[in-house]
C-alpha cells in the first residue's frame, strides 16, 4: 500500500455537505495541492483533527469552493495511514472537480471499501469490526444500529479473543511440557484439559446460536403472507409498504410468483413475502406460484395467515392455519374488516389474531403490536456480540465442532498430542472469523459489499 487513494465519501446527489477523503503516504501533499487555508501555513502543518477553513481549487488552480479540511496522521487515523478530509458544499460538480484535482496531485480512485480494507490490513480493525461498518451503514432499525456499533467497538472481538486465548494457552502449556521436560512446568492433567475444552466448546456453541438473531437484525425476519386466492394478501402487502408494489385485482390467481420487500413493522425489520393464493389449480404457471408460496412458508420465521373475514372460513383455511402454526410463529389476520364479519370456529389455543382492513387502515396498528409481541427486543444480549452473517456463523460452527471433537477425543482416551490437531483446527476457524488467517478471496468478497469512499 504505497499509493494514495481518494474518493467522494458522500452520496452522488446534491446535499448540504460533501466529503473528499484521502489516505496514503501522499495524502497530505495531495490535500495541500488542492486546498489553501485562508490563514496560517499549509494544511499539512496543522495538528491532527483540527478543522481549517480555506479555499478548494480545481486542477487548474481556480477556486471552486470555500470549505473546511482536516488531517490525521498515521498510525492513529482510521486507516492507520496519513489521511485528509475536505468537507465542502455537497454539489456533485464541485466534488467531481475536487476529486479530479486530487488525481492530478498523485492520488488514484479508491475502490469499494478500500479505506476500511486498509484499516483492516493495518491492524486498526479486525474482520468482524470491518463487517460491522457495512452493517452500521445498512442498519434499518435502532436495534440493528446498536448491534453494529457495539461490534465496531470490539464487543464481538473481545468475546472471540477470550476463547482464542484460552485455546492458545492450552496449546502453549502442552508444548512447553513436551518440549522442555527438564523445566519446572506443571504437567497437564486430563481433567483440566477437559474442562478447558468443554468451556471453549460451550462458549463457541452459544456464539454460533446468536446467528439467527443477528441475521434477523441485518437481513430481516422472513415473513410469508399466505392465504387462499382473493384473501387480500397483495392488498395488505401494499398497505404495509405504503405504496402499490404488488398487482391487486378481483381475479383469483392474479399473483403468480412471490414478491419480496423489506418493511419495519412493530419495530421489527421484516422481509415481507407476498405469495400466490394457495389452491389446487390446473394452470401450470399458477401451480408454480403455489409451489413457491409453500416454499416461502417452509422458510419463514413469521407467517401471516389471511382469511377473507366477510365469509365463513373454509376447511382449507383451517388446514392452512394448522400448517403455519407447525412451522413458525403465526398471526391469524381477518381481512376486509370493513365488511360484516364472519366468525372463526373456536380453536384452543388460538394464535394471535387481528382484524384488518387494508382499504381503510383499520387494524394495522393491532397487527404491528402482534408482531412486536412475537419478537421482543433482546435486552439481555450485550450489543455487538451477535454473529450477523453466514461467513461468521460458518467459522464459529466449525470452531465449535472442532473443540467438541477434541473434548470427545480426550474423554475417549486419545493422547493429548493427537487431539491437539482438533484444537489447531478450532484456532484456525477462529482466526478466519477475526481475520488472523483469512484468505484473500474471502476478504475481497467482504469488501465488495462496501460503497466507494468507505
Amino acid at each position: 500500500m504505497t499509493d494514495t487513494i481518494a474518493a467522494v465519501a458522500t452520496g452522488a446527489r446534491p446535499c448540504a455537505i460533501g466529503i473528499l477523503r484521502l489516505s496514503g503516504p501522499g495524502a497530505l501533499a495531495a490535500a495541500d495541492g488542492v486546498f489553501t487555508p485562508l490563514r496560517g501555513g499549509p494544511l499539512s502543518s496543522r495538528p491532527d483533527r483540527q478543522l481549517v477553513y480555506g479555499v478548494l481549487r480545481d486542477r487548474e488552480g481556480a477556486e471552486i469552493d470555500r470549505c473546511l479540511a482536516t488531517v490525521t496522521r498515521g498510525p492513529g487515523s482510521y486507516t492507520g495511514e496519513d489521511t485528509a478530509e475536505i468537507q465542502c458544499h455537497g454539489s456533485p460538480t464541485v466534488l467531481a472537480l475536487g476529486l479530479e484535482a486530487l488525481f492530478a496531485h498523485g492520488a488514484r480512485q479508491a475502490g469499494p471499501g478500500e479505506f476500511t480494507r486498509r484499516a483492516f490490513l493495518n491492524g486498526r480493525l479486525d474482520l468482524t469490526q470491518a463487517e460491522a461498518v457495512i452493517d452500521l451503514i445498512d442498519a434499518q432499525t435502532p436495534e440493528a444500529a446498536r448491534q453494529a456499533a457495539g461490534q465496531l467497538a470490539g464487543a464481538l472481538s473481545r468475546r472471540l479473543g477470550e476463547v482464542y486465548d484460552g485455546l492458545v494457552d492450552l496449546m502453549a502449556h502442552f508444548h512447553a511440557v513436551l518440549d522442555y521436560p527438564d523445566e519446572d512446568i506443571e504437567p497437564f492433567r486430563a481433567e483440566e484439559m477437559s474442562a478447558a475444552l468443554d468451556r471453549a466448546a460451550r462458549q463457541l456453541e452459544e456464539l454460533a446460536a446468536t446467528y439467527r438473531r443477528g441475521r434477523q437484525l441485518t437481513e430481516g425476519v422472513p415473513c410469508a403472507i399466505v392465504g387462499r386466492p382473493n384473501a387480500g394478501k397483495s392488498t395488505l402487502f401494499n398497505a404495509l409498504l405504503g405504496y402499490d408494489r404488488a398487482i391487486v385485482t378481483d381475479v383469483p390467481g392474479t399473483t403468480r410468483d412471490t414478491v419480496e420487500e423489506r418493511v419495519r413493522l412493530g419495530g421489527v425489520l421484516l422481509r415481507l413475502i407476498d405469495t400466490a393464493g394457495l389452491r389446487d389449480t390446473e394452470d401450470r404457471v399458477e401451480r408454480l406460484g403455489v409451489e413457491r408460496s409453500r416454499a416461502a412458508m417452509e422458510g419463514a420465521e413469521l407467517i401471516l395467515v389471511l382469511w377473507d373475514g366477510s365469509r365463513p372460513p373454509a376447511e382449507e383455511d383451517g388446514a392452512l392455519l394448522e400448517r403455519a402454526l407447525s412451522l413458525a410463529p403465526t398471526v391469524l389476520v381477518r381481512t376486509k374488516a370493513d365488511l360484516p364479519p364472519a366468525p372463526w370456529p373456536g380453536r384452543d389455543p388460538m394464535p394471535p389474531a387481528v382484524a384488518v382492513s387494508a382499504r381503510t387502515g383499520r387494524g394495522l396498528d393491532e397487527l404491528e403490536e402482534a408482531v412486536a409481541a412475537l419478537f421482543p427486543p433482546d435486552r439481555a444480549a450485550p450489543a455487538g456480540e451477535l454473529l450477523t452473517n453466514a461467513r461468521q456463523a460458518g467459522a464459529a460452527a466449525r470452531a465449535a465442532e472442532a473443540a467438541e471433537r477434541a473434548r470427545g477425543a480426550l474423554a475417549a482416551g486419545v493422547t493429548p498430542d493427537a487431539l491437539l490437531t482438533d484444537v489447531e483446527e478450532a484456532l484456525s476457524a477462529l482466526g478466519e472469523l477475526t481475520g488472523r488467517t483469512v484468505r484473500e478471496d474471502i476478504t475481497d468478497r467482504i469488501f465488495e459489499r462496501f460503497c466507494v469512499g468507505k
